[in-house]
């Protein structure tokens, strides 16, 4: 027999600070089912620690956590160059996971592909497309009813290839995952850029485009850039109105939205025992907002008691037994180290207009005073991915019982996002939920909702400034209610509704007092809740759909007459010359995420519709030539328009386009949309500053040329009345510059060099015109 560690510290962490045994049984690993839901897909820790082992000799140095899980699901351990911030990996993922208004462009590839069955066990999960109007059963009966045709697709096709089905109203793809898919040493890759959130759990879990996805159901090698790793080192002790959320919103503030770009967030130090499973699933998913390839804490009693909650106990055992892969060797190094001391942290609420502009609580009045913030609370929203947990619910309870007790409610409108059915349905029996309800409070359906722009707001109109303050992980303009004046703000769960009970965005509960209903005056206490229910969790409905056995007789139909599907046809390959006299179809000034290239909200009904959907080709971007949005001047005709009616009438004469960018192109959403759209529209380059990750993989991905200046001053050099060429592409090689001819509107010209990071492969996927296509020859 033996005794292993109950938590096991990182590397730079020291002794723990608390020795608690369990008495395990010194013996191989055991046939641990990843998922009680599917039984026959096993963890196997021996071939993953094979693999760390073969790695590690290799290179002759102690690994981090991170890097212990990638390279322990490396296709080839023994040959594969390995450099952080350099080498491409090739690697083998232990699942897959969609959303809905991401499976079905993923899934219409995959059938593309001609293969009769997925390769991982995968999920698609339908929690996207259900818009928050009056209240969850109402919404939620809206949304089957007008997405019956996307949610019948997305059922039978699952059922066809073998892929398990969340129906709508089961909940969020990450909260979902977190209770049911994701393990300690797992690589799980999603098509959503807050995938994450399984981090929490002691895996790396990493958002992808879906031509990723289907690579990875196709028995592909999934190709990642070996990122380099930062470490966060927790000190002290969590308490009082300190929540995990305000960890990730000091880290955000640090980094900033770019400052985490190809690399792994690795957090460790004494103070992590002090955060829940859940906490950390917080932590880890707001990390997309720094640009982080995925975040990770390394396993410890807190994963363990989550994993034993939702009926993973054999799980809880099997990683007792392999402590040492799933946490940091003694010694390793990372690229950068932060120190954050949890005993000193303040709450805080980042933005507007960015997740990454910190503002501790103890300034944000004075802060919102100088700048001109509304202080006035219009609304209060809690819940989404990022903060739906039990113990979320619980601790935004307590506060609203204490309002309830000085017989006051909230002042601002106040909504709840349950992250998953079980969360609903657990939080309706222990209370929580009539507590939130009973100050004000409209309790949602089981899905995104505002958080992603799924909200029919009516108490303002477009235009009219004003403040809501949620605790959501993204506040982009306009992201929530569609209206670029709302000011928002992200938060801890516990301090929206404080905020909204107060109804200003300055309120300090730390300091600050509220009035109760018989005038006198009295101070909120700090929340407090329970990490897990004490009578375990209510499963509610059943919204599972498993796979068949055999999907063969499914039948999958696409009308060719619908407006929300549409079959793909392959993109035309690269004729072998040179790309010249391109006009710039928008020279983007400023931040252009993937909600300002391919925005959500009601656009989410055409993501299986590549057409449709492409009517919204940047139409949030800022033009840098009029300061304006979706007017650009067509280079041909001399005349405005918005920029998808440029981009067809260039596609219509045969005229390929680029688009210029600058810095951190395409940070935010996994959504492959954005890469999609400018390729089918007729787009071939897009040069800009700087990418995000995830977005520069789909242009790739899509035969896009993503190019970034040598010199970032270049971008000043380019006009939106000039033609672009791209010169001496037949002999375009990795790290080989592209030149670049700019054709200025005067008759003269200037050549600059542009920097891209196409690996041969990728180099593949433009000449044959996608992934998909050299996949297609390849099977040929």
């Amino acid at each position: 027999m033996a005794y292993v560690f109950r938590h096991m510290k990182k590397a730079a962490s020291g002794l723990p600070s608390t020795v608690r045994y369990i008495h395990v049984s010194s013996v191989a690993s055991q046939k641990v089912a990843m998922s009680r839901l599917e039984p026959n897909q096993h963890i196997d820790y021996d071939k993953i620690s094979h693999r760390v082992d073969v790695v590690k000799k290799r290179l002759g140095r102690p690994l981090t956590l991170s890097e212990k899980i990638l390279y322990g699901h490396l296709d080839d351990p023994k040959n594969q160059d390995i450099v952080r911030g350099e080498s491409y990996l090739k690697l083998r993922p232990d699942r897959v996971a969609m959303q809905d208004a991401t499976a079905q462009m993923a899934l219409l590839q995959f059938i593309s592909s001609g293969l009769p069955k997925v390769a991982v066990p995968s999920t698609v999960h339908c929690d996207h497309l259900i818009e928050a109007q009056l209240g969850g059963d109402k919404d939620l009966a809206r949304a089957k009813d007008i997405n019956k045709e996307v949610y019948d697709f997305l059922s039978s096709v699952s059922a066809k290839y073998g892929v398990g089905f969340w129906k709508p109203g089961s909940g969020i793809i990450h909260q979902i995952i977190l209770e049911n898919y994701a393990f300690p040493g797992a690589l799980i890759i999603g098509t959503d850029s807050h995938t994450p959130n399984g981090g929490g759990l002691g895996g790396l879990c990493i958002g992808v485009g879906g031509a990723d996805a289907v690579d990875v159901m196709a028995d592909i090698p999934w190709e990642l850039k070996c990122p380099k790793v930062i470490g966060v080192n927790l000190t002290g002790k969590m308490s009082g109105w300190t929540s995990p959320k305000d960890v990730i919103l000091k880290v955000a503030g640090i980094l900033t939205v770019k400052g985490g770009t190809g690399a792994i967030v690795e957090y460790y130090g004494p103070g992590v025992d002090s955060i829940s499973c859940t906490g950390m699933g917080t932590i880890c998913n707001m990390g997309a907002e720094i640009g982080a390839t995925t975040s990770v804490f390394p396993f410890n009693y807190r994963m363990q008691d989550y994993l034993n909650a939702t009926s993973r106990k054999e799980i809880a055992d099997e990683a007792n037994r392999n402590q040492a892969l799933l946490s940091a060797d003694p010694g390793a190094k990372y690229d950068q180290v932060i120190d954050i001391n949890l005993d000193t942290l303040e709450p805080s609420v980042n933005g507007p207009f960015t997740p990454d502009l910190y503002n501790p609580i103890s300034k944000l009045r004075e802060v919102a005073i100088e700048k001109g913030w509304p202080l006035d609370v219009r609304v209060g929203l809690i819940g989404s991915c990022t903060n739906s947990s039990y113990e979320d619910m619980s601790r935004s309870a307590s506060i609203a019982r204490q309002a309830l007790d000085k017989g006051i409610k909230a002042k601002a409108a106040y909504t709840v996002t349950p992250g998953s059915e079980q969360i609903r349905a657990t939080i309706e029996r222990d209370g929580q939920a009539a507590a939130l309800r009973d100050i004000g409070g409209v309790v949602l359906a089981n899905a995104c909702g505002p958080c992603i722009g799924q909200w029919d707001r009516q108490d303002v109109k477009k235009g009219e400034k004003n403040t809501i303050v949620t605790s959501y992980n993204r506040n982009f303009t306009g992201r929530n209610d569609a209206n670029p004046a709302t000011h928002a703000f992200v938060t801890s769960p516990e301090l929206v509704t404080a905020m909204a009970i107060a109804g200003e965005l300055g309120f300090n509960p730390e300091k600050d007092e509220l009035t109760a209903a018989d005038g006198s005056k009295f101070k909120l206490e700090s929340p407090y809740g329970d990490e897990l229910p004490a009578q375990g969790f209510d499963p509610g409905e059943d919204t599972f759909q498993p796979p068949p056995e055999d999907g063969a007789g499914v039948s999958v139909q696409v009308d060719p007459k619908s407006n929300r599907l549409q079959l793909l046809s392959p993109f035309q390959k690269w004729d072998g010359k040179d790309i010249v006299d391109m006009p710039v179809l928008i020279k983007a000034k400023g931040k252009c995420t993937t909600d300002h290239i391919s925005a959500a909200g009601q656009w989410l009904k055409y993501r299986g519709h590549l057409d449709n959907i492409s009517n919204n080709l940047l139409i949030g971007a800022v033009n840098a030539e009029n300061g304006e949005i979706n007017k650009v001047k067509n280079q041909i005709t001399g005349e405005y328009g918005s920029v998808p009616e440029v981009a067809r009438k260039y596609k219509s004469q045969g005229v390929p386009w680029c688009v210029v960018g600058d810095e951190n192109y395409g940070e935010g959403s996994s959504r492959e949309h954005a890469a999609l759209e400018p390729r089918h529209l007729g787009g071939r380059a897009i040069i800009v500053k700087s990418f995000a990750r995830i977005h520069e993989t789909n242009l790739k991905k899509q035969g896009m040329l993503p190019l970034t200046f040598a010199n970032s001053s270049d971008y000043d050099k380019i006009q939106p009345s000039d033609r672009i060429s791209l010169l001496d592409l037949k002999s375009i090689a990795p790290g080989k510059p592209v030149t670049c001819e700019i054709k200025h509107e005067n008759g003269s010209s200037e050549k600059i060099q542009l920097n891209h990071t196409l690996n041969a492969g990728q180099i593949e996927w433009f000449v044959a015109g996608s992934a998909l296509n050299r996949m297609a020859e390849k099977r040929k």
